[in-house]
């Protein structure tokens, strides 16, 4: 009788690894075929400068290895990033720990870039971390705040970062303050908005009748926060956070541009779009969307490790 209550296991074709490689096998046919066509019209240039009437087969091998293709192929980014990476770390001489520093120090590797990208995407992120969640707290427990400086808030969102960056970095470099926190303001500004929404809901999550029992028992204000709205709010963070840290690195790219730096993955796109270099720009886009899941996933896994301290795991 047990057998027939028992709930059957997924099978593998039904499993999300085979969904996920599914999509992930699409996206790249697509990403192939695209390269084909968009790189059509230079290699037909290429071939009649060069007088070569190459087969179907040659034809779309050239447009998959164009030195500056309007789109690059999938293939030629992996290269490009093992170049600016791997094989960097590779030539460099010296104990694991002066090959580390030399490697993060070299201005040439993908390393360097995303190193000065990511130290102003975390302190961003930190600095809309806490930012966020005291607004949130401020919303929540002062009424009049609620209805002033929600709007407000919510409004901000409104207006264009690439509008905003620039004016952000020349107002402080007008008071003498260049550098790191410039861009960590940027990332600052889109990163405290997720944290703030996510925070007043979860703030506002627990039912009333929990409320009630608290006041009963004779709570204060900051023990019904501490031993009730902050634990019921934590889901709420955790979720805001890994929302918070990407667009906390789109801040931090986005704060490269204006500045016409010479580090960061910002910097690397615009001088790959200044030159041409579109397996730059690919490598550098590739390796931020590559850091912000790193990112997001680390946050995830803070979140279960402390969901599951406080008891409240599922």
């Amino acid at each position: 009788m047990a057998a027939a209550y028992a709930v059957p296991r997924p099978s593998f074709l039904a499993s999300r690894f085979v969904a996920v490689s599914a999509i992930l096998l699409v996206i790249l046919a697509v990403w192939y075929v695209g390269a084909i066509f968009l790189n059509t019209n230079a290699q037909n240039l290429f071939d009649a400068r060069d007088g070569r009437t190459p087969t179907l087969r040659q034809f779309i091998e050239s447009t998959w290895s164009q030195s500056k293709p309007r789109l690059p192929a999938p293939h030629q980014i992996a290269i490009e990033l093992w170049n600016t990476t791997g094989e960097i770390a590779l030539a460099t001489k010296g104990t694991f720990v002066e090959r580390v520093q030399k490697t993060l120090a070299n201005r040439q590797g993908l390393f360097y870039h995303t190193s000065v990208t990511l130290s102003s995407t975390l302190l961003g992120f930190a600095m809309g971390t806490l930012l966020g969640i005291g607004l949130a707290v401020l919303v929540v427990h002062v009424a009049s705040l609620d209805k002033s400086l929600m709007p407000w808030i919510v409004s901000s969102q409104t207006v264009p970062i690439l509008a905003i960056a620039p004016m952000i970095i020349v107002v402080l470099a007008a008071v003498g303050i260049t550098g790191l926190l410039p861009k960590a303001l940027i990332s600052t500004y889109l990163s405290f908005f997720p944290v703030t929404v996510g925070m007043v809901k979860g703030l506002r999550s627990p039912e009333p009748i929990h409320l009630d029992l608290m006041r009963t028992y004779n709570a204060g204000s900051a023990q019904i926060f501490s031993k009730l709205r902050w634990p019921a709010s934590l889901p709420f963070l955790f979720v805001s956070m890994k929302v918070a840290i990407a667009a906390s690195l789109v801040g931090a790219i986005v704060g490269e541009l204006p500045t016409g730096a010479v580090a960061g993955l910002g910097a690397r796109l615009l001088g790959g779009s200044y030159y041409g270099l579109t397996l730059q720009m690919w490598a550098a886009l590739v390796a931020a969307s590559l850091m912000a899941g790193i990112l997001v996933a680390i946050v995830g896994f803070i979140e279960r490790r402390v969901v599951r301290r406080m008891g409240l795991a599922r």
